[in-house]
């Protein structure tokens, strides 16, 4: 049974994993929501489903990606759960009833004050008191908007918590505002009717303000229906184009009239059309199309919806069937959620290996399943990756989350190897745990909206560039790797007694090896990206604050080899100059962006500065560790002194 059980486990979360690669039908006699979550969009300079966008938006609001409308019952009581993009058709076409989920995530005390909002979870008055609607927001919205004033006037990195939650929430409501207006005016009844009499209305309020500028006699109510009209347009069309240039903005979603020229086929937000409309431009058949699916919706028309849906489809095959593909692909790796999935995989492989460090006698099944699932994780995402590469039509890095995942798969990789020459399970511990580790910030990272949005034009093109951070990229996945091959060394010798002179060997030549793979990579990635800041830049080297944490890696491994060759270090040396090589990478990797400087300067959040800083103090209080005298290590307390022989036979390691 034992003999069976890693390709048991593994071949059950593959069929898992297999499953999602799909989706799903639309159920019959029901609304076509995922036909119309693949309805493409442009935002972000990309064409996208119409389901990354409602992703993404919840995702902002919510941290999540499914909208639970009962959030203040348990797990087992079954609350009734949308999808994000059951929310999005709400939003955009049934906004009365979008109003009444609770949307917004609000967390800090102060501020569920300022809003009066209740600040205890009852389930009497269904609220779980973090969970918020529109309409709870709305009495107290000036009350928001007057803090929003004086917090913007505060530098980011200065604010205080409270000054923080308010930016955020604030930031959600102008989100929330603008994703309500993209396909109809806010608070529309009956967009297919409204639309019908704006059209008519445009002709003889066009002559009635021509016959005012004249002087002459007009319609009053003509001018006025037409104006009521426009004003709606106007206050649609400042949402879509806030003020704020760092603030979201939303989506193209209006392809060309059929009779506009090849030039100049550019899609259009529904505002901007609507007053074209006005001033003669032909009617775009997706405005026409996104009104009927709306009237449709709110009337509870299934059949009137799906057919309006299909005319839309099949009026965009005829010019645009390759970004109906691409849209499609990217809708389907929504629902296949390879790196969320793949981190389900890691934990469950990080804990088969660390049991085996238990029963490392008699539970060689627990090494072989994890290293299974270690190696079905890395397949998870090499997918993941390539998928988003061929959807992108870019290098696997081009974004601070994308460096998150494609880190995380070198050290899985990395693992991997280490567990083919020393099959201890540390190589797969590594694996997982490093693994785990860059998909959850990859995780929290998406929580600051498109995943795929790409870099600024300068950093968006060229070979040296692809090459560059690929190569750097790995350099950082290595260095990280040692480094935490030698917290393993310290937390299992100083804190439990699974650590025998054999193993300690074994794990100072892996940190070793690795530490040679980083440098190499990270000193070749260096150099390119010198080629290139060469060609794009005009200048190979200009002491950038990226340019300068790249280096400092190059050094910080350059020298932790030279002290081991030139015996300044030993063993348990080289162990804390790997941890803090961790402490100079993640500086690298994260801080120099938190600097809001240079042409490298890119993701910046506020809220990562505090993990940052916890992540640096931990890994001091862990060299401090690494430094107590042998006799005070729990795997080595036995020994007569430091000199002794442990009970494996194996020298002890000696102190730096």
């Amino acid at each position: 049974m034992k003999r069976w059980l890693p390709f048991a486990i593994t071949a059950v979360l593959a069929v898992w994993i297999l499953g999602a690669l799909r989706v799903p039908k639309d159920k019959s006699g029901s609304f076509a929501i995922n036909q119309f979550g693949s309805l493409p969009v442009v935002a972000n300079g990309r064409f996208q489903p119409l389901d990354s966008l409602a992703r993404n938006s919840l995702l902002q609001l919510r941290e999540k990606q499914r909208l639970n409308l009962e959030p203040w019952k348990e797990w087992w009581q079954k609350p009734k759960m949308i999808s994000a993009i059951e929310w999005l058709m709400e939003m955009t076409m049934n906004q009365q009833v979008a109003d009444t989920r609770p949307v917004f995530r609000i967390d800090h005390p102060d501020l569920k004050a300022l809003l009066a909002l209740p600040m205890d979870a009852n389930a009497a008055q269904q609220t779980d008191a973090k969970h918020f609607s529109w309409n709870q927001i709305t009495p107290k919205l000036r009350e928001l908007q007057e803090q929003m004033k004086r917090a913007a006037k505060v530098e980011s990195s200065k604010r205080n918590p409270f000054e923080q939650a308010v930016m955020r929430l604030g930031n959600g409501v102008g989100l929330y505002m603008r994703l309500q207006n993209t396909l109809e005016p806010q608070n529309a009844r009956d967009w297919n009717a409204e639309l019908d009499n704006y059209l008519a209305a445009i002709e003889p309020g066009r002559t009635a303000a021509i016959a005012e500028n004249a002087g002459k006699p007009y319609d009053k109510a003509a001018l006025e229906k037409l104006m009521h009209d426009l004003q709606r347009f106007d206050t649609m069309l400042a949402l879509e184009m806030p003020e704020d240039p760092d603030a979201p903005k939303l989506p193209l979603t209006i392809p060309p009239p059929e009779s506009s020229p090849n030039g100049s086929k550019l899609w259009d937000r529904t505002a901007a059309v609507l007053m074209d409309i006005a001033r003669g431009r032909p009617e775009p058949f997706g405005v026409r199309a996104y009104a009927k699916m709306s009237s449709a919706y709110v009337k509870e028309d299934v059949s009137g919806f799906n057919s309006a849906l299909a005319d839309y489809r099949s009026a965009l095959s005829a010019d645009y069937q390759p970004q109906l593909r691409k849209v499609k692909n990217e809708q389907l790796f929504n629902f296949f959620e390879p790196f969320y999935r793949g981190m389900v995989v890691c934990v469950l492989g990080g804990l088969l290996a660390i049991g085996y460090w238990f029963v490392p006698a008699t539970g060689d099944y627990l090494r072989r399943a994890a290293v299974w699932l270690a190696a079905l994780t890395f397949v998870v995402l090499t997918t993941g990756l390539i998928y988003r590469m061929a959807l992108e039509g870019r290098p696997p890095v081009t974004n601070l989350y994308s460096s998150a995942l494609f880190i995380g798969w070198g050290a899985i990789a990395l693992g991997l190897v280490l567990e083919t020459f020393w099959k201890n399970s540390i190589g797969v511990v590594i694996s997982c745990v490093c693994g785990f580790i860059c998909l959850i910030i990859a995780h929290h990272l998406a929580l600051t909206g498109d995943t795929m949005e790409m870099m600024r034009a300068v950093l968006d093109t060229n070979f040296w560039l692809a090459t560059h951070v690929v190569i750097v990229t790995l350099g950082y996945a290595s260095t990280f790797v040692a480094g935490f091959l030698a917290i393993v060394y310290i937390v299992r010798g100083f804190f439990t007694t699974g650590l025998d002179g054999g193993t300690a060997k074994s794990i100072g030549k892996m940190v070793y090896g690795i530490i040679c793979f980083a440098t190499l990579f990270s000193f070749v990635g260096t150099v390119l990206g010198g080629i290139w800041a060469d060609q794009s830049w005009g200048r190979f080297w200009g002491w950038d604050a990226k340019e300068n944490g790249a280096l400092i890696i190059v050094l910080w491994n350059a020298l932790i080899l030279h002290a081991r060759w030139g015996g300044i270090v030993r063993e348990r040396g080289l162990i804390n100059l790997a941890i803090f090589g961790n402490v100079v990478t993640s500086w690298s990797w994260f801080g120099v962006n938190m600097l809001g400087i240079g042409l490298h300067s890119y993701g910046f959040m506020d809220q990562a500065f505090k993990w940052l800083m916890g992540f640096v103090l931990s890994q001091i209080v862990l060299i401090c560790f690494g430094c107590m005298p042998l006799r005070k290590w729990k795997s080595f307390s036995h020994l007569p002194d430091t000199s002794a022989t442990p009970p494996s036979g194996k020298a002890a390691p000696q102190p730096a």
